[in-house]
């Protein structure tokens, strides 16, 4: 079963933006859509480029060194280079914590 572990404060990410944090040693991105939170590993599987520094595409995020798109939901490639898809973590609020399932 997973454990939910708080990662960050609902303040600390503004709709439209993205960060990483790190959980049990990896590197997750977390992106606030509209008030709706995603959390996916931060590694491109095409080239390691970190999807957390990358751009917000209603609910895709697109890499920010070769341009692979990625569902923020299911972690599936939308358009390559890319052709892996990327693990995603469910997110839940618990108050203003933002807390994801590792």
């Amino acid at each position: 079963m997973a454990t939910f572990i708080t990662v960050a404060r609902t303040d600390e990410l503004p709709p439209g933006h993205g960060k990483l944090v790190e959980v049990k040693h990896k590197r997750i991105a977390l992106f606030n859509v509209g008030g709706r939170y995603y959390a996916l590993d931060d590694r491109c599987p095409h080239r390691g480029a970190p999807l957390s520094e990358g751009d917000l595409e209603g609910e895709t995020v697109v890499c920010p060194w070769h341009a692979a798109v990625f569902d923020l939901a299911t972690g599936n490639v939308i358009q390559p280079p890319a052709a892996g898809r990327v693990a995603t973590y469910d997110v839940c609020l618990n108050g203003e914590e933002i807390t994801i399932a590792v």
